[in-house]
């Protein structure tokens, strides 16, 4: 018996020291090194209220709004994940023409692989700057605008997130769209 007690209290303290112990420290450092994103990156209103956060999408359909790419999971942070079909699956063929119907893609002005194709988690905050520049027209539109303005507003948005290693730049629809409303 007293080996089975020992055995106990030695499993509760690794337990204790592993899970809650390592899983603090990591949190204490990482509160100190990265606060934001220790926090989940996330953008607070003028109202102190949570508006988002940068890492994860949000669905925007108003046509005043940039859109983000598809997401399989329809952007429910609790279910992240792809929506597991093979690229010949007959089902992502129709959701891209869905998506090119919907952007209103022609053959002389094709959708950016991005804005018909869903992200492997389902909820990448982040397109392309070519897909948001797509959008541009629609937004100007919506929001009374010139296209030059929201063109301009897309490329001071825009960044490589691989540094001066990528020419790919993206940019972040949720900060994107704050942007936006500050403008109109």
């Amino acid at each position: 018996m007293q080996l089975l007690l020992s055995s106990i209290r030695i499993a509760a303290a690794t337990m204790l020291i592993c899970v809650a112990g390592y899983a603090t420290a990591v949190w204490a450092v990482a509160r100190a090194i990265a606060p934001d994103t220790a926090n989940g990156s996330l953008i607070i209103g003028e109202s102190g209220a949570v508006i988002g956060s940068r890492q994860v999408a949000q669905a925007f359909t108003e046509p005043r709004y940039f859109w983000p790419r598809p997401s399989a999971v329809d952007y429910n942070g609790a279910g992240a994940g792809g929506s597991n079909k093979s690229p010949t699956s007959a089902g992502i063929a129709d959701r891209g023409r869905a998506m090119a119907e919907l952007y209103g893609a022609t053959p002389d002005n094709p959708l950016p692989a991005d804005l018909a194709a869903a992200s492997g988690a389902g909820l990448d905050p982040h397109i392309s700057e070519e897909g948001a520049l797509y959008q541009a027209g629609r937004v100007a539109t919506a929001r009374g605008l010139e296209r030059a303005q929201i063109e301009e507003l897309v490329r001071k948005a825009a960044f490589s997130p691989g540094g001066f290693l990528s020419t790919d730049r993206i940019v972040n629809v949720l900060e994107l769209n704050i942007a936006l409303d500050a403008v109109n």
